[in-house]
């Protein structure tokens, strides 16, 4: 039976105890290494790209450029990591900012392991976990109406594309999606590109886009 490979991850965090401690997370999973510890960005940016692993995890303050600069600079590399914002940091400006920076994910601090192990294969494959309060804000911004949407969102999703949006909105990721729906994986993530799609919403930039001129977010907890 071939050997799964090996799935890279770096830390970006500026607290060694909390830097070693998800070190310690990810390594109870036997396909999960975790090969740099980092503790700022401009450490990241010396040897992430020479590493170049393939999930990052990022803390949003850190010492002299903040988390979300960093996440700008790497997203210009020409093997892209998958980057998760990691942080205690639940402001709209964060949130937005770094997922238009290029984050693919958003989750709070503290977290579990089993949480931790299941954003790195969750992103891979296509996800954007996040914890359930800040995918609550998201989904809210997708769902106001936009100068090229005059009709509610319950009139133009159907009852199947509803339900994927309210788990998505409480932070069940695609597989956990699949499990309560009970769909096959694929047909979780159609159902997702149908509501980007009847939402006008067709990658994660224009998401952020629409979600910072429609929010009345600056004040949503």
């Amino acid at each position: 039976m071939k050997t799964p490979p090996i799935i890279t991850v770096a830390i970006v965090e500026d607290d060694a105890r909390i830097c070693r401690s998800l070190a310690a997370m990810l390594g109870t999973a036997s396909d999960i290494q975790c090969v740099a510890e980092c503790g700022s960005a401009e450490e990241a940016l010396k040897i992430l790209p020479l590493l170049r692993p393939r999930v990052i995890f990022m803390d949003v303050h850190l010492p002299g450029m903040s988390g979300i600069e960093c996440v700008r600079a790497l997203a210009e590399l020409e093997a892209k990591p998958q980057i998760v914002m990691l942080t205690s940091q639940d402001d709209s400006d964060a949130i937005f900012s770094s997922l238009s920076a290029g984050a693919c994910g958003y989750l709070l601090k503290p977290i579990r392991t089993n949480q931790l192990v299941a954003a790195v294969r969750d992103v891979l494959t296509g996800g954007s976990p996040m914890t359930g309060q800040i995918a609550r804000r998201v989904v809210e911004a997708f769902s106001r109406p936009s100068g090229t949407l005059s009709e509610p969102v319950s009139d133009i999703l159907s009852a199947r594309e509803r339900e994927v949006l309210q788990f998505l909105s409480e932070g069940y990721l695609y597989k956990e999606i699949s499990d309560k729906l009970d769909i096959s994986y694929s047909s979780v993530r159609t159902y997702i590109e149908r509501i980007y799609e009847k939402l006008h919403v067709h990658s994660r930039s224009q998401a952020v886009a629409k979600a910072r001129k429609y929010s009345a977010l600056e004040g949503t907890t």
